[in-house]
């Protein structure tokens, strides 16, 4: 266990030095900010990569943490995988799956070890120089996430697929991106400040208000579409916008939305009926309608300020391919390459609006500075 353990570390470490490698040789004055969107870029990618590995059906493609078969890699397993796929050639465990699994969990160790570096240096160069660039609570807060995150990957393995479980690992990953966003947007004003004022301090206080509204229900719909996807509810309803014909279809809200129960199992033990797999789909795609009329009030709005229109512009055509991707799931039947980008699409939402919020909550602060300098001026030559 301990040979497998070091085995691991060496080669997470290994991947570690290739995006570390590369923002040490860049040419990117400012080495700091380009790990934080290092981490961003490589957090979005493990996403991407994690609903990949849901997808598949690859989450028990190694039955045990954090070894496959007690061992560091498919490699050194070869031969239990492959007694396993032969026994059970449909069943959870493949060789593809298994190399699939690891992959994942390599991302994963790299991002903790990207995080950790991050959380050092700013700590290091925080207490050595006080600026407010290194402060050191939100690179701390990223690697604390990661290490939660862990838990929840390796409670995702040894508790079968627990749907709950999954979803919390999913949310948490979506957690981590909005932070790490949010960490680099902050990254770039502190090294590039806008002066320019868009709008007076009550309109962007109404689009923080919007923004922060869409990231709320955005978190509700990720949770949302994480319990579709981990309870195989997506095809519950094969067309649109009406389910099985009807608009609204027979729909067992008890046992669907029950969250401390088995894969496929009902809270008493029982298979989990279809009618709550409908139900389970249905609210999701429902309260996915609001998410968009929501979030895309907000992109109008927010697209007449020249400090948000980028954002905004960016955040409404993600909408616009979100929904499409959705709704091609359906019709297509779940195609894996639809169904990732789908993922995908929502991992980029969760940064938009994260970069949203953030831009308006600075153009709000920088417009109240404004309008108490003119007061103050004002005063001063009465």
């Amino acid at each position: 266990m301990h040979l497998t353990l070091a085995q691991m570390a060496v080669t997470a470490v290994l991947i570690a030095l290739l995006p570390l490698s590369l923002v040490w040789t860049s040419s990117d004055a400012n080495k700091y900010r380009k790990l934080v969107w290092v981490c961003v870029f490589i957090t979005f990618d493990l996403i991407v990569f994690g609903a990949f590995t849901r997808l598949t059906d690859s989450g028990l493609g190694c039955p045990d943490w954090p070894g496959c078969y007690g061992a560091a890699n498919p490699f050194l397993a070869h031969e239990q995988i492959t007694a396993a796929e032969t026994l059970l050639p449909t069943g959870p465990v493949t060789v593809l799956k298994a190399w699939i699994e690891m992959i994942h969990r390599y991302l994963a160790m790299t991002i903790g070890l990207l995080t950790m570096a991050l959380m050092a240096q700013a700590w290091y160069r925080w207490l050595k120089t006080r600026r407010t660039e290194y402060a050191p609570a939100l690179p701390t807060a990223a690697f604390l996430c990661v290490c939660v995150q862990g838990a929840f990957g390796a409670w995702t393995v040894t508790l079968k697929l627990q749907p709950v479980i999954v979803t919390i690992h999913l949310l948490l990953g979506m957690s981590l991106l909005a932070l790490l966003a949010w960490f680099g947007g902050r990254q770039n004003q502190l090294i590039a400040p806008t002066r320019t004022v868009t709008a007076s301090p009550p309109a962007m206080r109404n689009i923080r208000l919007l923004a922060a509204a869409s990231a709320v229900l955005l978190l509700a719909q990720l949770a949302l579409g994480g319990w579709t996807s981990t309870n195989y509810a997506t095809l519950a309803c094969t067309d649109f916008p009406l389910c099985g014909g009807k608009l609204v279809p027979d729909m067992d809200f008890e046992h669907g939305f029950t969250l401390w129960r088995e894969l496929g199992k009902t809270a008493a033990g029982h298979y989990l009926p279809f009618s709550a797999l409908t139900a389970i789909h249905w609210v999701h795609r429902n309260f996915g309608l609001l998410v968009a009329l929501v979030a895309g009030y907000t992109a109008w709005r927010a697209w007449e300020h020249s400090a948000l229109h980028k954002t905004a512009r960016y955040l409404a055509m993600t909408l616009g391919a979100q929904i499409a991707t959705g709704v091609a799931t359906i019709y297509l039947s779940f195609p894996l390459a639809i169904a990732v980008l789908h993922n995908a699409g929502a991992a980029l939402l969760v940064l938009l609006l994260t970069m949203l919020n953030y831009k308006a909550k600075y153009q709000y602060d920088l417009a109240k500075k404004a309008v108490s300098g003119a007061a103050s001026l004002h005063t001063t030559h009465r």
